[in-house]
């Protein structure tokens, strides 16, 4: 994709996402984007982005928001910040995208989407793992209806491991229910239409956070039409489970690792069953043999380029022809509402 009317940006926040996600994303299409000004706290991150960028450099935010140039603003500070830095870009005229979770809270999210609404701007979220391999190619399958209707879905992401960083603490915004709910359970919403599914949520916070955040985290959202989806984060599993499993009326799949297996029924042939109501013959259990089809794939060669930042690549292009060309929103703030929605409802349901 070569263009050469590169889309001015403003990225406040220099830390993981912001450098490594954003940033890194940003350099590599120079033809789309250029950095003209970032903002962080941090002087020798500051000197990094002059070294690689050649932008102005801030230490306060107020000051990068002003900057006149700035058409798009990447709003990648701590999670308790995104409301009201996304607030102000959008009330001094920029389009915002910003960094999940969107907002600490729903009424966040609200005013975020009022203020877009009201000056006119766009707003879009970070949800680059819409792109992650396995949860298209799941997606596709499911789609193609060899499963048959689909009864439910497992999705997991575990670990073993402790942390101690700001995003354990509950005042900034942290917790596996954000960090990644904000992914998977995202990605579970996608699986059916209901907008306000029925939610059920189990939380804790273990030694295993040096914050007070939750690390252990287990969500079930039953629609009124559509799959049970079940969504476990953990940070206490020290053997692995599928990162998926999906339960259908003709078959079923998991995902391990990198690779998908799905096997379903062959055909349409299986004979009719008939009741039976009388005494088994030789009191034996039913068994017979089904006509299965199985198959596999191996995701190595897509999880390398996601791995590789292509998801974001690929997030960051589908955003270049919006703003330059008109075509349609890749994630809209109205879809990450209802994300944000299921979240408030875990924290009501199982304050932390």
């Amino acid at each position: 994709m070569t263009e050469q009317n590169p889309v001015k940006v403003g990225i406040t926040g220099l830390g993981r996402s912001g450098w490594n996600i954003h940033a890194n994303a940003i350099h590599e299409l120079p033809n789309l984007f250029r950095v003209v000004g970032v903002c962080d706290p941090a002087p020798e991150r500051q000197k990094d982005a002059k070294d690689r960028f050649g932008c102005t450099t801030y230490a306060e935010y107020d000051d990068l928001v002003k900057q006149a140039d700035i058409e798009l603003m990447i709003v990648a500070t701590p999670s308790h910040l995104h409301k009201k830095d996304v607030i102000a870009a959008l009330r001094c005229d920029k389009d915002v995208m910003v960094e999940k979770p969107m907002a600490s809270d729903l009424a966040g999210v609200d005013e975020m989407i009022s203020v877009a609404n009201t000056t006119g701007r766009m707003l879009t979220v970070n949800q680059n793992r819409r792109w992650q391999p396995d949860f298209l190619k799941v997606r596709k399958i499911i789609a193609s209806g060899v499963l048959g209707r689909t009864i439910e879905v497992r999705i997991r992401s575990d670990r073993f491991g402790r942390r101690w960083d700001w995003q354990t603490l509950k005042q900034y915004g942290g917790g596996e229910l954000n960090n990644s709910g904000a992914h998977y359970i995202d990605m579970g919403l996608l699986l059916f239409d209901d907008p306000r599914p029925k939610v059920f949520c189990h939380m804790e916070s273990t030694s295993f956070y040096a914050g007070d955040a939750e690390n252990h985290v287990r969500v079930l959202l039953t629609p009124e039409a559509g799959p049970l989806v079940d969504v476990a984060i953990t940070t206490h599993q020290s053997y692995q489970e599928p990162s998926w499993v999906v339960i259908g009326t003709r078959g079923s799949l998991v995902c391990m690792g990198k690779e998908i297996r799905w096997k379903f029924l062959s055909d349409d042939t299986v004979p009719p069953m008939s009741l039976a109501t009388k005494a088994t013959d030789g009191r034996k259990y039913n068994q017979e043999q089904l006509p299965m089809t199985e198959e596999i794939v191996d995701l190595s060669d897509d999880f390398n380029r996601f791995s590789q930042g292509h998801g974001v690549l690929d997030l960051y292009r589908s955003l270049y022809k919006t703003l330059r060309h008109g075509q349609p929103l890749a994630i809209t703030p109205e879809s990450v509402r209802r994300q944000a929605a299921v979240l408030e409802e875990c924290r009501k349901i199982c304050p932390v």
